[in-house]
């Protein structure tokens, strides 16, 4: 069996890094706009190796620190990139509790915790806990017909008919409360965070929908990076689907 530290070298996150097109050569900002330590945290809480999060986060922020030091950045603004990383973080393994179940995010944001330094804790709510039902409602649904696109009606249809509280818990509590609500993520980025929380969970016929949107968002090279990110993280961890993964048409 491997140890904690196996799972998750930093030569295999480098790896997972190059797998995802991003602009090169990579200065502070470009790092924390990469999206590929998102997707590789909730690709390894869904299979069940949530340790990555406290090696992953360590790893993006060493790479930013050097980057910030070539670059003179100031103090201000290198503290607010390292706490835009930890804040991605940490919303990204939110987001991912409604898809690859609460008990491995949780277990992923504990070990994420754990390692955290003091001034990249958030001691207050980003969500506005006084959002209305009814707001959480109209957002709702604007972010579901934007992830899926044409399908959306089809969709919610869907879960509406096999059970009307999932349809309505669906948009409203998953695209109105967990997938929107912050600008931490853009929605390609909710996508592809989905992807990896999907992947452990190998669901087949969901991941395709999330794969059709972030290629239709991003560009079909990047969509091929998430995938493939996800696809190397099982792997790493021995999780392998039964059956072919989806690719990018």
């Amino acid at each position: 069996m491997e140890s904690d530290a196996e799972v998750a070298p930093a030569s295999f996150l480098d790896y997972l890094k190059s797998l995802y097109p991003a602009t090169e050569p990579a200065g502070p900002a470009e790092i924390v706009a990469n999206p590929w330590y998102l997707v590789a945290t909730v690709a390894y809480a869904s299979c069940n190796s949530p340790e990555a999060a406290s090696f992953i986060f360590l790893h993006v922020i060493e790479e930013l620190e050097k980057a910030q030091k070539k670059a003179e950045t100031d103090a201000e603004t290198a503290h607010k990139q390292r706490l835009q990383v930890a804040r991605r973080l940490r919303e990204s393994l939110l987001k991912s509790c409604l898809l690859c179940g609460a008990p491995r995010a949780i277990n992923a944001m504990v070990a994420l915790h754990e390692v955290m330094p003091e001034d990249l804790r958030d001691k207050e709510m980003i969500r506005n806990p006084r959002t209305s039902t009814e707001e959480f409602d109209h957002f709702g649904g604007q972010i579901f017909r934007a992830i899926h696109g044409e399908g959306a009606d089809g969709i919610q249809r869907v879960f509406n008919e096999i059970n009307p509280d999932f349809g309505w818990i669906a948009r409203v509590v998953g695209c109105g409360m967990l997938f929107g609500q912050t600008d931490l993520l853009s929605l390609t980025e909710t996508s592809y965070v989905m992807l990896g929380a999907m992947y452990g969970m190998e669901t087949s016929r969901q991941f395709s929908w999330h794969l059709v949107k972030a290629k239709r968002e991003a560009k079909v090279e990047q969509a091929r990076g998430v995938r493939q990110i996800c696809i190397e993280v099982g792997n790493r961890v021995g999780f392998k689907w039964k059956e072919p993964v989806p690719d990018v048409e």
